[in-house]
C-alpha cells in the first residue's frame, strides 16, 4: 500500500470498479469514441422539503479538470488482472475532454430535472459518474439542510460546529463549505475557513473551564486573553447558580477597567435550553448587559430550534453540530446519473430508462431546463425543452402528472438554468467566490421562492412542466420501448 496516498489526493481512481469494467468494454468493442450524454439530477427533496440546493459543482470541475491516472494507479489497475495492456496504456494518456453544462453552483433545485449534463466520448462520460455524484450528493443534502435551519433560526447567527461529529476529514471541511452555502454565518472548522475563506469563530470547551481551581478564575482568564471574543460557557457545574453568576462578575470588571467588548456573552450547552436562556436573559439584563450574547448548542436541529423560540427561549445564536454536518434526520441525498442520449450516424439519439416505479422514468434526450416567472418575479414552474427549442414558441406547456392542463406561456417569463461549463475539458469561465455562490441562494430564497414551499411539512410542490414537443418525444419513446 503507498503510504503517502492521502497526500498526492488524485482522486481520478475514486470510482466504482464497475465504471472501469464496462470502460474497458466499450474500448474493446470500439465504442469509445461515440458521444454520449448522461444527466446528472435527484428525485425527492430531503427531509420532505419543498426545495433543494445544488451544491459541490467547483469541486466537480476542479476533479475534471485534472482528471488524469498516475503509474501507481496504473500499476494498481494491473494487480486486479481485469485488465488488458490496450487499456491501461489508453488510461495512461487519458483526459477529460467533454463538455459539461449545469445550473450555477446554489441554485435551487428540484426533482427530476437535469441540474449537471455531461456530454462526451462514451468512455469518458463512464468513469466520472462515482465522482459527480459523490461531491454532489453530500454536498447538496448538507446546504439543504443547513438552509431549513438557517430558516428556523429566523435571522438569528448560525455557525457550523459540526467538525468531530462528520464522518471523516473530508466531510466536515466539504460540509462546512455546504454549510456556508446553505446561509450559515461561519464555521468553527479552520481548515475549511482557511481553504474557502468562511468566517470561523468558536468559544470554549469544558475542559478548559474544568482545568482551572475554579470557574471564576478560568472566565476571569479567558477574558484576559479575549476580551473581544468573551463568550464564556456557563454549565460546566451550573447554569444558574455559577455559570451566569460568575460571567457577570467577569462582565463587570471589564467594564469597570474600560474594556469594552466587541463580543461578549454566555453559550449554554445542554439542559432546558428555553427556560435557561430566558432565566439567564432577566440575569444579565438586571446586571447591566442587555448586549451580552446568549448563545447556544447541543444537538440542535431545524425543528428543535423552531421549538426553542415558540417557547420564547432568549436566544441570538446558534452553534449546530452534528444533524447538520450529517444531515442526521436524513443522510442522503439520492442524486443518479443516468444516460440520456447516444451519437448514432452523428446525430444525438435519445435513450429511456423504463421501470415498474413510475418515479424511476427518466426524462431522454438532450435538453433545457428553464424557470418559469410570474410577473411578480416568483418561481411558479420548472419546464423542460428539447435541446436548442425556443421556450418562447411553444404556445403553452403540459404538467406531464396532469395532461389536462395546459399553461400559456405568454404569462410567463423564462431563464435558462444550465449553463456551459467546461468546454472540450476547459472551464469557461473562472471558478465563482464562494460568497457569490451563498448570496445566489439567499437572493433566490428571498425574491424567487414561495413561503408554501420554505414550509417544514406538507410544502407547496414546484411543477416540472414540458413543452408539448418534448412531452410528445418521451411519450413516443415510452410507446416504443415499452412494447
Amino acid at each position: 500500500m503507498h503510504t503517502d496516498i492521502f497526500e498526492r489526493r488524485n482522486l481520478s481512481m475514486m470510482m466504482d470498479l464497475y465504471e472501469l469494467t464496462m470502460a474497458q468494454g466499450y474500448f474493446l468493442q470500439e465504442d469509445n469514441a461515440r458521444k454520449v450524454a448522461f444527466d446528472v439530477f435527484y428525485r425527492r427533496n430531503p427531509d420532505g422539503g419543498g426545495f433543494a440546493i445544488f451544491a459541490g459543482l467547483e469541486q466537480i470541475l476542479q476533479y475534471l479538470t485534472g482528471l488524469h491516472f498516475e503509474e501507481r494507479d496504473i500499476e494498481y489497475l494491473r494487480s486486479l488482472k481485469l485488465f488488458g495492456e490496450d487499456f491501461l496504456s489508453y488510461l495512461q494518456n487519458f483526459r477529460f475532454t467533454g463538455d459539461v453544462y449545469a445550473f450555477p453552483e446554489g441554485t435551487i433545485m428540484y426533482p427530476n430535472e437535469p441540474v449537471i449534463t455531461v456530454v462526451a466520448d462514451l468512455v469518458q462520460a463512464q468513469i466520472v459518474e462515482t465522482e459527480i455524484l459523490a461531491q454532489v450528493n453530500h454536498q447538496s443534502l448538507i446546504a439543504t439542510k443547513a438552509s431549513r435551519i438557517v430558516h428556523a433560526a429566523k435571522g438569528r447567527a448560525v455557525s457550523d460546529f459540526g467538525a468531530r461529529r462528520a464522518h471523516n476529514n473530508d466531510a466536515a471541511i466539504y460540509g462546512a463549505r455546504a454549510c456556508y452555502i446553505g446561509g450559515v454565518n461561519g464555521t468553527a472548522t479552520v481548515s475549511a475557513g482557511e481553504y474557502f475563506g468562511i468566517p470561523v469563530g468558536g468559544t470554549m470547551a469544558h475542559s478548559w473551564v474544568m482545568f482551572y481551581k475554579d470557574e471564576l478564575t478560568a472566565f476571569r482568564t479567558f477574558a484576559e486573553i479575549y476580551p473581544d471574543n468573551c463568550i464564556l460557557l456557563v454549565d460546566t457545574y451550573n447554569v444558574l447558580k455559577s455559570g451566569v453568576p460568575n460571567a457577570i462578575t467577569v462582565f463587570q470588571e471589564m467594564k469597570a477597567a474600560g474594556i469594552e467588548s466587541k463580543n461578549y456573552g454566555i453559550r449554554l450547552d445542554s439542559g432546558d435550553l428555553a427556560y435557561l436562556s430566558i432565566e439567564a436573559r432577566k440575569m444579565l439584563d438586571e446586571a447591566g448587559f442587555p448586549d451580552a450574547k446568549i448563545v447556544v448548542s447541543n444537538s440542535l436541529d431545524e425543528f428543535t430550534i423552531r421549538s426553542l423560540l415558540h417557547q420564547g427561549a432568549k436566544i441570538d445564536s446558534f452553534g449546530i453540530g452534528e444533524r447538520m454536518i450529517t444531515a442526521r434526520s436524513e443522510p442522503v441525498f439520492g442524486a443518479v446519473y443516468k444516460l440520456s442520449a447516444v451519437e448514432e450516424d452523428g446525430v444525438m439519439q435519445p435513450r429511456i430508462k423504463i421501470s415498474e416505479n413510475i418515479e424511476k422514468v427518466t426524462n431522454p434526450g438532450l435538453k433545457e431546463v428553464y424557470r418559469a416567472y410570474d410577473v411578480n418575479g416568483h418561481s411558479v414552474a420548472d419546464v423542460i425543452a428539447k435541446k436548442g427549442e425556443d421556450i418562447q414558441a411553444a404556445e403553452y406547456l403540459i404538467d406531464p402528472e396532469k395532461i389536462w392542463k395546459k399553461y400559456d406561456t405568454a404569462q410567463f417569463s423564462f431563464r435558462k438554468l444550465q449553463e456551459k461549463q467546461l468546454e472540450n475539458g476547459k472551464r469557461t469561465h473562472e471558478a465563482e467566490p464562494l460568497k457569490a455562490v451563498r448570496e445566489r441562494v439567499q437572493k433566490q430564497l428571498a425574491e424567487e421562492v414561495w413561503e408554501e414551499e420554505k414550509r417544514f411539512e406538507n410544502p407547496h410542490g414546484h411543477y416540472l412542466d414540458m413543452t408539448p414537443d418534448y412531452y410528445e418525444m418521451k411519450m413516443k419513446l415510452l410507446a416504443e420501448e415499452g412494447r
